[in-house]
């Protein structure tokens, strides 16, 4: 049996094409159990959302996690607000970097680690236009290149 079985839940492809990451965390997330089952489904959207530090804690804000249609009126409340599981050393340290000008915290992917669910995210800094257009035309220049050699 796999000690460390990970099942990927969601991926945020758009993260990094708008963001460089400078550096990745792993962090636990506070759900309630229908959360959790939609979860597993895969009904969860992490487009434009990131972590915001209140009070001392993490929060992930603005992911939109479906409703379990068997929950009925038992449903949880799809965008709201989640708090993030991180150690004090671990928000001292993403809180400083974060209160830096252009510098966020953006969920990479959701999956489920252990039967746990686990958010990894990601210290960005924001694409500027020309460095976007520049990672499209190296990935495509990659892509040629590959055809190439594939006929070769």
């Amino acid at each position: 049996m796999d000690k460390d079985k990970i099942r990927v839940a969601a991926t945020n492809r758009k993260a990094r094409h708008d963001y460089i990451i400078l550096s990745t965390v792993e962090a636990g997330i506070v759900l309630q159990g229908t959360e959790v089952k939609s979860i597993r489904q895969g009904n969860i959207n992490l487009k434009d959302s990131y972590a915001e530090l209140r009070s001392g804690e993490f929060f992930l804000v603005g992911v939109h996690i479906g409703k379990y249609p068997p929950a009925n009126r038992f449903n949880h409340e799809p965008e709201r607000d989640r708090k993030l599981l991180l150690t004090r050393r671990e928000i001292n340290k993403l809180g400083g970097k974060t209160t830096e000008r252009g510098i966020t915290l953006v969920p990479l992917q959701v999956y489920i680690k252990n039967g746990l669910v686990k958010v990894e995210l990601g210290l960005a800094k924001g694409k500027k236009l020309y460095d976007k257009r520049e990672a499209i035309a190296k990935r495509d220049f990659e892509r040629e290149k590959e055809r190439e050699w594939k006929m070769r």
